[in-house]
Formats: C-alpha cells, structure tokens, sequence
C-alpha cells in the first residue's frame, strides 16, 4: 500500500494524493468533504481535525461512525488500513 509512507499526523493531502494518485484529485475531494476551504489549500475546522489524526485513530473514526459503537472498541491492522472490533 502506497499510502503506508503517510501513517501519521498532518499528511491528510499527502496521504490522499498517494491514494487516489493526483494532488489536484485530492484538493478537489477534501473541498466536496468540507474539509479545505474552497478558494485556498487551507483546511477547514473539520479537516485540521482529520489531519491531526494518525492512519489508526482514522480507521477507528470510521469503523465508529458506520457501526455507531465507541472508536476505543476498534483495535487497528496497519496492514489493512482497517479497525476491527476488539475480542473479549
């Protein structure tokens, strides 16, 4: 995965950029999502929010929001990008 080069913190664009292979691509989505303001490469609120998170508090957010449960129950696989449900 090309992306694991940006695992951490504030690499939002670069991180994007490697994924979807454009940094014109990328601008282009964080605006859709409201996360770069839309006459600058500035980030919103929302974006600095995401681009303070690492590649494993990311996938948690998601894995989260799609299922509703608390990110501290996702344990995070770097080699899937993924957060599953922690095992009792």
């Amino acid at each position: 995965m090309g992306t694991q080069k940006h695992t951490g913190a504030n690499e939002l664009i670069d991180r994007l950029a490697t994924q979807v292979g454009s940094r014109d691509l990328a601008i282009g989505l964080l605006r859709k999502r409201g996360q770069m303001e839309q006459d600058s490469e500035t980030l919103t609120e929302a974006g600095r929010a995401r681009n303070a998170m690492t590649a494993s508090e990311r996938a948690k957010d998601r894995a989260a929001k799609l299922s509703g449960r608390p990110a501290s129950q996702y344990s995070y696989n770097v080699k899937t990008n993924r957060a599953t449900l922690k095992r009792r």
